[in-house]
């Protein structure tokens, strides 16, 4: 038990040293670190170990995350959306390294995605505008860690506009479970082909994903899917021509991913209704 405390310590810690001029950030969503952001599952049961080298496990108030030294990016990302998390705090933009990384990893930092070299964009997996309620929340989605090169078109056009659609269902009366990741070598940003940046600490991926599980606003999530939740997966190409289609035109099954990554997503609802509902490629709305 002390131990947990501890840890919570920490992480309260490390999350408002981002900043502290916004009174709102003394507010901190302890809970939703442990029961809401792993909710419907560990992806790939990372773990807060630094000999797993591939798949450390971070967590903070805003996310979760499976990182990658080799790699320089999250394997994925995992976070909740409600309306609560959704304020009027303006965009931050301050990109910076994360310090919390274990002792000796190379901690990538905004210098290492210069646009003017390499033609990628700062891409968010959980983005600055679905944590906007305060100062602190906004600031900490800035984490390099938290980032991948992603093309610019496919970031600024077809895959925000699927983050806006998410955002969309929450004024709707929604909450989501929302994992994103990447995976594979190589992709197509505004100077071409590209493997490695930053002298080959980061890996550029050629595929990016999103899956997004879908419910009414209420409470006793883990209890409330079945077989008729809505789970909307997405699967691209990390290049800029993806942005020629909407992002309804990529989207694919839950077990499709899975069988890419060798994940387990949402891996906490009941063996019979992952079953049901992984296997369905989603054709409902799209805006």
């Amino acid at each position: 038990m002390i131990k947990k405390y501890l840890l919570y310590a920490f992480v309260i810690s490390l999350s408002l040293s981002a900043c502290t001029d916004d009174p709102d950030d003394m507010i901190t969503p302890v809970e939703d670190l442990t029961t809401l952001n792993l909710a419907m599952g560990n992806p790939s049961d990372a773990e807060t170990d630094a000999s797993y080298e591939d798949n450390y496990l971070m967590e903070i108030p805003q996310y979760a995350l499976s990182y990658s030294r080799q790699r320089g990016t999250a394997n994925w990302v995992s976070w909740y959306l409600n309306e609560e998390w959704l304020g009027d705090v303006t965009r931050r933009n301050d990109f910076r390294a994360n310090e919390s990384l274990p002792a000796g990893w190379y901690r990538v930092d905004e210098d290492d995605y210069d646009y003017s070299n390499n033609g990628f964009a700062r891409g968010h997996n959980c983005p600055s505008a679905d944590r906007t309620r305060s100062i602190n929340d906004n600031s900490n989605t800035f984490f390099m860690t938290n980032m991948i090169p992603q093309s610019p078109k496919h970031n600024g056009e077809m895959w925000n506009e699927l983050e806006q659609y998410c955002r969309d269902l929450v004024n709707q009366g929604h909450e989501l479970y929302i994992v994103m990741g990447s995976y594979g070598v190589g992709g197509v940003g505004d100077s071409g082909y590209r493997e490695k940046l930053a002298g080959g600490k980061i890996t550029v991926p050629r595929y990016i994903w999103k899956s997004i599980l879908v419910l009414p606003t209420g409470a006793n999530d883990l209890e409330r899917v079945d077989e008729e939740t809505r789970i909307i997966t997405v699967l691209t190409e990390n290049k800029n021509s993806a942005s020629g289609q909407p992002w309804g035109n990529y989207r694919v099954s839950v077990d499709d991913i899975e069988a890419a990554t060798g994940y387990d997503l949402f891996s906490k609802l009941p063996v019979e209704v992952q079953e049901e509902i992984e296997v369905v490629v989603d054709d409902g709305p799209v805006g």
